[in-house]
């Protein structure tokens, strides 16, 4: 974090003759032309950001399309961008720890923060039967625990995350508020339409667990709709292979409950996923997280609404 103190305090010593550069759906500049600046660390905020501007404000994500999202760390353009922005919205989870040193090594006075965590109630990170153990906060019963960063992988804590926005941009740019409202509203309706197809499709289908040969950001998805899991890491691990013993119990899951579908992420090797699949017949599918999404995917003007509909369908396929 030293570094990042550093890159704080070298830019705000620049930031006065510099304007911030274009980024992932910004116009760049500074407070002075009127329109309302958002910035977001990654995609979830970022989206719901713009489906409620519609255009009337300036909304930039930081985190690069196709990029790691847990070793994250901010670039001098990154901060000039925070600084200069009216609305600043993260996760507040272990993911993004490096925002505390950055807004407190600045004036945030004139800035308005929302941080996603406390926009829901936040769960306990878990270990799961047959999960591997990391090692990594949070795992140890002596230590803090680490509460799963993931809140918005259930289209109801979608919802809850795309009001606080909405509320704090109104207040902050009164000006466009009734846009804001009635992008909103209209938002709030798909998510709704989302919430119950989810839920349509797990009533109806012939099982209720899910297995990812990958980590599992899904903690809140599978509480919302009643599943249960099987995973080989929890979802901030930072590991990517597992043991023979984690494969082992995958696999025998699969074969015991004869699930269909073994689950990976965007931006994962998939190599475990495919490995489970050759030894038990089980499809591996996408199910995306949203954390991030690919340079493709983000260039084709995927969305939050799009990829969870992808979701659904992958999903039904999973429980049927």
């Amino acid at each position: 974090m030293n570094r990042i103190i550093s890159i704080v305090l070298c830019v705000c010593l620049a930031a006065l003759p510099l304007a911030a550069c274009g980024k992932a759906g910004n116009t760049g500049g500074d407070r002075d032309d009127g329109r309302l600046k958002v910035v977001a660390t990654i995609f979830p905020p970022y989206d719901f950001a713009r489906a409620i501007a519609g255009g009337e404000a300036d909304i930039t994500m930081l985190l690069p399309p196709g990029s790691e999202t847990h070793s994250f760390e901010p670039t001098p353009q990154d901060i000039i961008m925070i600084q200069n922005c009216d609305v600043f919205i993260y996760v507040g989870g272990e993911s993004d720890t490096w925002v505390k040193d950055v807004l407190e090594s600045m004036d945030t006075s004139k800035m308005k923060l929302i941080t996603l965590m406390d926009c829901v109630e936040a769960v306990e990170e878990e270990t799961a039967p047959g999960m591997q153990d990391t090692g990594e906060p949070g795992n140890s019963e002596a230590e803090e625990p680490e509460y799963d960063e993931h809140v918005w992988t259930s289209p109801r804590n979608a919802g809850l995350i795309v009001q606080k926005i909405s509320g704090v941009l109104c207040e902050a740019d009164a000006g466009n508020a009734g846009t804001y409202a009635a992008n909103t509203a209209a938002y709030l309706a798909q998510l709704d339409i989302l919430d119950a197809e989810f839920q349509a499709a797990a009533d109806g289908g012939v099982r209720k667990t899910i297995v990812f040969g990958d980590r599992f950001p899904f903690r809140y998805l599978a509480d919302a709709y009643g599943l249960t899991y099987f995973a080989a890491f929890p979802g901030c691990a930072t590991e990517t292979e597992a043991s023979a013993a984690t494969v082992k119990f995958l696999i025998d899951k699969i074969n015991e409950e004869k699930i269909p579908v073994v689950f990976y992420l965007e931006l994962s090797n998939r190599k475990m996923a495919d490995t489970i699949g050759e030894a038990t017949g089980a499809k591996p599918l996408l199910l995306h997280s949203c954390h991030n999404i690919s340079k493709a995917d983000f260039e084709a003007g995927a969305t939050y609404i799009s990829l969870m509909t992808a979701n659904l369908e992958t999903l039904k396929e999973a429980l049927n």
